[in-house]
C-alpha cells in the first residue's frame, strides 16, 4: 500500500476485525491498511470490553471554558484503565516475553540441528571405505 491511512472509521474497523476473526493473517491485514498489528488487537479488545470502536482522542484535551476547577477538569480529561485493561496489558506483556523465549529456543534448536548434521556428515565421511582421517583433514 502506498500511503498510510490516518483515519479508519468504525465500519472499516469492524470489517477488519471480522476478517481477523475469520482467520486472515493479522500482519497482512495491518500492512494492507497501514497500521500496526497491535492496533488491530487493541481494537478487538476495546470492542470486547466496551462494545464499540469509538476512537478516543489522543493528545492534550481541549480547554474548557466551563466553570470547572483544575482538579475536576483533570479528572475528566484522564482516562484511567479499568482492571480488565490492566490485566489484558499484563497478559500481552507476558505473551510477548514468552514469544521471545520461544523464538530464542527455536534459534538454539536450529543451531544444534545444524551442528548435528555437520557432525553426522563428518562421521559418514570418516567411516567411508578407503578414506583416512588424514585425507579428511586435508580437504578442509
Amino acid at each position: 500500500m502506498g500511503g498510510r491511512q490516518r483515519f479508519i472509521d468504525e465500519d472499516q474497523k469492524r470489517e477488519l476485525l471480522q476478517r481477523m476473526e475469520a482467520g486472515e493473517n493479522v500482519s497482512k491485514l495491518a500492512d494492507e491498511v497501514g497500521i500496526s498489528r497491535q492496533r488491530l488487537y487493541e481494537w478487538r479488545d476495546h470492542l470486547r470490553l466496551h462494545g464499540d470502536l469509538k476512537s478516543r482522542r489522543r493528545g492534550r484535551p481541549a480547554r474548557s471554558t466551563a466553570g470547572l476547577d483544575g482538579a475536576a477538569q483533570l479528572q475528566n480529561s484522564v482516562d484511567l484503565p479499568t482492571p480488565q485493561e490492566k490485566a489484558l496489558t499484563k497478559a500481552r506483556r507476558r505473551i510477548r516475553e514468552l514469544e521471545q523465549k520461544v523464538g530464542q529456543q527455536q534459534l538454539d534448536l536450529d543451531f544444534f540441528r545444524e551442528a548435528l548434521r555437520h557432525f553426522e556428515e563428518d562421521q559418514r565421511r570418516s567411516s567411508a571405505p578407503g578414506e583416512t582421517g588424514s585425507s579428511k583433514s586435508s580437504k578442509r
